[in-house]
């Protein structure tokens, strides 16, 4: 168990429609304002769903590219990439988001039911994220979404090696509909099943997200929240911003006892060499 906590804010994601959610951050400087709050509140890492100018998620490069580069240079956060982009996405563009030169991105082990659609993830695509990201010094955050996957992880690391920084972080994805539940039964079940040597997040989508945050801290894991995940933040009222998400996640982060990192630890942590852009 660590003595601090690594948090991940995921202020947009794929889903949610900036018409339904005025709140949703989707333009550049919406996503840097969010990023900036996000940080100085306690998280150490962004995990980014980019939009396009019509506020509709995209996988444009040059869209990736501008985004990566306005968070970069006006906060100190783990730039994440989602390689998972919308259910809808090609596998071609879902590797190119690499060339948009990120710390770390997301890598799904496993299709899933993701509500009515599917979130395709077959092995030859799981292959070539992990040995992509190998080749070009970028750290996977490996996404779980069911108990299976981690099985999946074992087979990926074995016939492939450890991921680049050496360090196995994954991320426990609970309560979407299709996948395991947002419970902390669901979420003991995995641990057994990490590999040796790897830490853990969970995720806690819709309601299940406070029971998930609290079975995780109390078991040593680290905490993701943001709106891409949540947008009620209780019975009946909705979430404000994700800088209120994360000042939850780390209010209970210190309850626990284990304050949020600091986004150097967090590059250390996960194996990420120190920020070097210059600003």
């Amino acid at each position: 168990m660590t003595s601090s906590t690594l948090i991940t804010v995921a202020p947009t994601g794929a889903e949610s429609a900036k018409a339904d959610v005025p709140a949703l951050p989707v333009t550049v400087e919406e996503v840097v304002a969010a990023a900036r709050g996000c940080e100085a509140v306690g998280a150490a890492v962004v995990h980014l769903h980019v939009r396009d100018t019509d506020t509709r998620p995209t996988l444009d490069l040059g869209r990736v590219r501008e985004v990566v580069a306005a968070v970069r240079e006006n906060t100190d956060l783990v730039v994440q990439l989602s390689s998972g982009g919308a259910v809808t996405d090609p596998f071609d563009a879902r590797l190119a988001v690499l060339d948009a030169e990120p710390d770390a991105a997301s890598l799904t082990l496993g299709t899933v039911n993701f509500g009515r659609d599917v979130f395709a993830n077959p092995w030859d695509l799981i292959v070539e994220l992990h040995t992509q990201m190998q080749q070009r010094g970028i750290v996977p955050e490996y996404e779980v979404f069911d108990l299976g996957q981690l099985a999946t992880l074992a087979r990926l690391l074995d016939r492939y090696g450890p991921p680049h920084g050496g360090h196995v972080h994954v991320d426990l994805v609970m309560g979407v509909p299709g996948g395991m539940p947002g419970t902390a039964q669901a979420l003991t079940a995995c641990l057994p099943l990490l590999p040796a040597g790897a830490t853990f997040a969970a995720t806690g989508v819709g309601r299940t997200s406070l029971p998930v945050m609290l079975a995780a801290l109390s078991a040593g894991g680290h905490l993701r929240v943001g709106m891409e995940d949540t947008l009620t933040y209780a019975p009946g009222e909705p979430v404000r911003d994700n800088t209120q998400l994360v000042a939850r996640a780390a209010g209970l982060a210190r309850i626990a006892q284990r304050p949020p990192m600091t986004t150097e630890d967090a590059r250390t942590f996960l194996g990420i060499k120190p920020m070097e852009i210059a600003r």
